[in-house]
């Protein structure tokens, strides 16, 4: 058997989004730039795609912009906004839990001399409002903070920010401070209305949503002024140059579609079989530490360290077995540094290296619950024996 318990890494595209991009690989091939018949359908079927992510965000579909994915959109959101200001005695603020896209570009601007403030978040993983309230200043100009953590699931009060963003900006009459959220994780599981959290800027990329990999959007408010990172033709407001992502793009909208009208239900399942599995594994495996508030957390996320077990080794000894999961990010797991989110959580680094994330998806089953937990129990009892662990029980 094979189970896939990381889709927090990335997802299976689903089959009706993979049918909706088929005929733009081979049929409807034109290049959207191009003025012929060909261009001309391409060309509208992007717009059509623009207007069903629009649908869903609760947006304008001209404040839609096509990207490769989250990375570039957070890229172009950050480094866009700070090419408006060249004022370097402007003041950024974001969490000390973001994806390394985030931190890496607030490196280089605090390499360049602009002010950067980490907002720490408590033992749960959740920031305080109030905490975010001190650090504000008068040169405060933006603040970027992920809806969900991708390691350990744990969910913002974006909502709560944004109406305090709202409120400061209200008494001033200049330097108003703008607001983006990398929302990769929130998708099919929680409500992104922009209007609703108050945002400026919202990140997405698709295959994290059951859609097709390099291709995402970054949601900018109409009115704000962002310049390019990349130079080359007028695509997408010159903001996004390059030939269309056809295929990627009509997926992506059909995926968001879907993962939004089917969100309660799944929502619902996935609940179910993450809580099966942490039953089964707090019910059989003694010593083990769940990371991440339990209450204020997405639902496909389950971080766990196993004391006495390295992460690595367990996710390499449950791939033996045809399971799949991970120790956390994708995007650094290949470093043998510990997880800079749950070193913030206070966890320290032994617990950080016995940590492994398990995350569902809406084709698992709860077969696939009973033979992960079979053959965790299992792993957990031989590593543990190999490093020489005492417990009571398994």
């Amino acid at each position: 058997m094979r189970v896939y318990l990381d889709n927090s890494a990335t997802t299976k595209v689903d089959p009706g989004v993979l049918k909706k991009m088929l005929p733009y690989f081979s049929e409807n091939y034109g290049n959207p730039s191009s003025i012929h018949f060909l261009g001309e359908e391409t060309s509208k079927a992007i717009e059509q795609a623009r207007n069903e992510v629009a649908k869903v965000l609760n947006c304008l579909s001209e404040e839609i912009i096509f990207t490769s994915g989250a990375t570039e959109s957070n890229n172009l959101a950050l480094m866009g906004v700070k090419k408006t200001f060249e004022n370097k005695e402007k003041h950024l603020i974001v969490s000390n839990i973001e994806h390394h896209c985030i931190l890496n570009v607030v490196k280089y601007f605090k390499e360049q001399g602009f002010l950067v403030s980490y907002l720490p978040v408590n033992n749960e993983g959740i920031i305080e409002i109030k905490n975010l309230e001190k650090m504000i200043t008068d040169q405060t100009a933006l603040i970027s903070i992920m809806y969900v953590n991708n390691e350990i699931g744990t969910i913002q009060p974006i909502e709560k920010i944004g109406k305090l963003i709202k409120k400061i900006n209200q008494n001033r009459k200049e330097n108003k401070i703008l607001f983006h959220v990398d929302a990769v994780q929130a998708v099919g599981y929680l409500s992104c209305d922009v209007k609703k959290m108050g945002v400026d800027f919202l990140s997405l990329s698709a295959h994290k949503f059951y859609g097709p990999k390099g291709v995402g959007i970054l949601y900018c408010k109409k009115g704000i002024k962002l310049k390019p990172i990349m130079f080359g033709g007028k695509q997408e407001k010159e903001l996004r140059p390059g030939t269309y992502n056809v295929s990627g793009i009509v997926g992506l909208a059909e995926a968001i579609k879907i993962a939004e009208n089917g969100r309660e239900k799944n929502v619902r399942k996935i609940i179910e079989l993450r809580d099966q599995l942490k039953q089964g594994i707090l019910k059989k495996i003694s010593r083990i530490e769940i990371n991440g508030s339990i209450k204020e957390r997405i639902a496909h996320n389950l971080n766990i360290s196993f004391k006495g077990v390295e992460g690595e080794a367990l996710v390499l000894r449950l791939s033996l077995s045809g399971i799949a999961i991970s120790t956390g990010s994708a995007c650094s797991q290949k470093t043998l540094e510990p997880s800079h989110v749950l070193m913030a959580l206070g966890k320290g680094e032994e617990n950080a290296h016995s940590s492994v994330r398990f995350s569902f998806g809406k084709f698992n089953t709860k077969k696939e619950v009973h033979y992960v937990l079979k053959n965790l129990f299992k792993s957990v009892q031989d590593l543990r024996k190999i490093s020489g662990f005492k417990y009571d029980r398994l």
